[in-house]
């Protein structure tokens, strides 16, 4: 029985109003601005707020979405995760097939459920190996010159037991070709094959700055590939979209959704001219995302993406139910450093999990020594458990579209694909992305936030840790373990010429004759034409070649290079350690720390997080009584830097003797102030300050002036 007493939370508490809310929160802010302390600013142009409530989702169009239809907003699945769990799609980036072929065994053996090849960018050119450049062959990806190589890295495994994803750069037509004669050499069935092989030639542009061929040529490459996967009924994408291309330069999520949908146009566009269905062009679209470490921002990134593309097909009258949005992520290359390189397990763990919250299809999560080595074994298998954890353990593989109802994750989501949808329609009226790729909009746009990103870091305001703060000036930097470019290309360069002399007469008559009839023969043909050339022996370059066979001419624009967030703190690092490298220690800063403990510390603690991300061995003595006792200390320390922590009240009468003191004995020596009282700052460079650091100061800035003192 329920008792007349009993406790009725609602009956006894009202529920506040957001208003009540805030008038409470501006009383604890004791004056200062609510805007200023309590909304976040975003390199989207979003203002998070600090609170989200049912009010923020009313009206959203999309908040009602079935998984799997309409917008497919809550994943392109209607059972989630439940029915189809994530493929966990891990690169190899090796060259020689055979060392490709060990890892790959070992990977899949160890949990990896779907195979990624990333090709060398001799193999994306359609350059043999013997006619490339040292640095362009086994450098980063798979070489590959003919049904050889992929015969060797696939070799004992089955690929119908695995979907299998080639990154082709700018064209999937001489690959698809290699690859389904590989099959057909060994025996095996193409029908199982699934997955992709697939070009993105604005994204090889947009990365790279040029394209070997006319855009026509690629676009009738990308048709011919197209119509000949679906007229055999093949389970394989052929049309990339990657917007990981920017991610990785420091776009803003509502950068890399609008150009990535603005490329994924352009190809719907040029393929329509050339006879593609628009339901065949969706059907044969992967996306790529590059996920980085603002985690909500990164979920709301993935969902909006499946709204804007859902718009584009309905726009293009196709039906988004009976196209999924298949998406591939790829945690971010940008915040990845040497400099405690571990820190870099957490913040791929953390991207990975934005991602499978968002629903992805498929993942690579970065092993911790992407950034300065061709990952080993251990590397690969920590990267590739992080995703079988959440997966497993953390039971993420149970979930369908966890995110949805958050009012905060459902209003940012909207907040992004309207943001989103404004550029892309931006870009459109400049022409589409072709055109805005020529005309430098992207990379413009692009550079602003990658500017603004880089700012952030070096004044502290973004952290990252074991860089900017918390960093170990002791400890001893990995050694970069790149491929030995000179031996992998001397080795397939060898392996290619005994190979071209090997062959009969009569085969290499017929792979000549094959050959001719594919350069006049610019249709879906080429594929069985290239596929007989490749069983008598065809090359990659030969059957490049008579693909190719027209005049062409390059398209060039400005590239834009992906970065690591961190390369300014690395830059200022690696002085420190030339100068250990030449004086046997780390440069030493001084501290000159002022009277009792709770005077000095907090600018003490201060300049220590300062200087020891620029490599600096930092000296926190106790607190000294008198400025004679700091002098005679900060000299004898042979410090080249020092640094006076106290406080504003102290420092008028503290800063004058201990300069003096200082710079006689030593004028070289860099004398720096902690704090910046703004009404005596003049005073103090009169007394022969030399330095001021505070919250928000430049740290790289400061440290490289710094340097040019002493």
């Amino acid at each position: 029985m329920k008792s007349d007493n009993q406790l009725n939370l609602k009956k006894e508490f009202s529920l506040p109003t957001f208003e009540e809310w805030k008038k409470v929160v501006e009383v604890d802010l004791k004056g200062a601005p609510y805007e200023k302390k309590l909304i976040t600013k975003t390199y989207e142009g979003i203002d998070l707020q600090p609170v989200y409530n049912e009010a923020d989702i009313q009206n959203l169009p999309h908040l009602n979405s079935i998984p799997g239809k309409g917008s497919q907003v809550r994943g392109s699945q209607t059972g989630g995760y439940v029915a189809k769990p994530w493929l966990i799609c891990e690169d190899i980036p090796v060259g020689l097939a055979e060392d490709f072929n060990e890892a790959l065994k070992k990977d899949l053996k160890g949990g990896q459920t779907a195979i990624s090849v990333v090709l060398d960018e001799a193999t994306r050119l359609g350059v043999d190996a013997d006619f490339a450049k040292p640095g362009e062959v086994g450098v980063g990806g798979l070489s590959v010159s003919g049904t050889g190589s992929l015969n060797r890295a696939f070799s004992g495994v089955d690929l119908s037991k695995y979907p299998v994803y080639i990154q082709s750069g700018f064209s999937p037509l001489p690959i698809l070709i290699l690859l389904i004669a590989s099959l057909k050499k060994d025996g095996h069935s193409v029908s199982g094959l699934k997955g992709s092989v697939e070009g993105d030639p604005l994204g090889y542009l947009a990365s790279t700055g040029k394209l070997p061929v006319g855009l026509d040529q690629a676009f009738n490459e990308m048709k011919t590939t197209t119509n000949w996967v679906r007229i055999h009924k093949l389970d394989l994408k052929t049309i990339g979209v990657d917007g990981s291309v920017y991610q990785n330069a420091g776009a803003s999520a509502v950068q890399e959704l609008a150009f990535s949908m603005s490329t994924a146009v352009e190809y719907i566009e040029q393929l329509a001219e050339r006879g593609v269905s628009v339901s065949d062009i969706a059907e044969s679209t992967r996306f790529t995302f590059g996920i980085g470490t603002h985690y909500f921002m990164e979920i709301a990134k993935l969902r909006a993406a499946r709204i804007l593309w859902s718009q584009i097909l309905k726009a293009y009258g196709a039906n988004p139910d009976d196209h999924k949005m298949v998406i591939h992520a790829r945690t971010s290359k940008m915040p990845q450093t040497n400099y405690d390189p571990y820190v870099n397990l957490l913040r791929t763990t953390t991207e990975a999990f934005s991602a499978a919250v968002g629903g992805v299809d498929s993942m690579h999560t970065s092993p911790f020594d992407e950034s300065f080595a061709v990952p080993d074994d251990f590397s690969r298998r920590i990267a590739r458990n992080t995703q079988i954890i959440l997966g497993e353990e953390s039971h993420l593989n149970d979930l369908i579209d966890p995110a949805g109802g958050s009012y905060f994750i459902e209003s940012l989501t909207a907040e992004l694909a309207a943001e989103a949808w404004k550029l892309f329609k931006t870009v459109q009226e400049k022409g589409g992305m072709v055109e805005a790729l020529k005309a430098g909009f992207p990379q413009d746009e692009v550079k602003k936030v990658a500017d603004a990103r880089r700012a952030d870091v070096a004044k502290r305001k973004s952290i990252i840790v074991g860089v900017n703060m918390y960093a170990n000036v002791k400890e001893e930097l990995p050694k970069l373990t790149y491929a030995d470019a000179e031996s992998i290309y001397k080795k397939r360069s060898e392996y290619l010429q005994k190979f071209r002399v090997a062959g009969a007469q009569e085969k290499n008559i017929r792979v000549l004759e094959n050959l001719e009839k594919l350069a006049g023969n610019p249709t879906e043909k080429q594929v069985d034409l290239g596929i007989e050339a490749a069983l008598e022996g065809a090359t990659l370059g030969e059957l490049t070649k008579a693909i190719r066979s027209g005049k062409h001419q390059d398209v060039t624009v400005s590239a834009i290079p992906s970065f690591s967030i961190a390369v300014d703190f690395a830059g200022i690092r690696t002085k420190s350690l030339d100068y250990k490298a030449k004086t046997g220690s780390l440069p030493k800063v001084f501290l000159a720390n002022m009277g009792p403990l709770a005077q000095y510390k907090g600018r003490s603690d201060f300049s220590r997080a300062f200087f020891e991300p620029g490599g600096f061995d930092v000296i926190a003595p106790a607190g000294f009584e008198t400025p004679e006792l700091a002098v005679k200390a900060a000299v004898d320390s042979k410090a080249p830097v020092v640094v006076i922590c106290s406080t504003d009240e102290t420092y008028p009468e503290l800063v004058p003797v201990i300069v003096k003191g200082i710079k006689s004995a030593n004028p070289k020596t860099v004398v720096v102030l902690a704090g910046f009282p703004k009404e005596q700052i003049d005073a103090h460079k009169s007394s022969g300050v030399d330095e001021f650091i505070f919250l928000g100061a430049d740290v790289v800035k400061t440290i490289q002036g710094i340097w040019g003192k002493f």
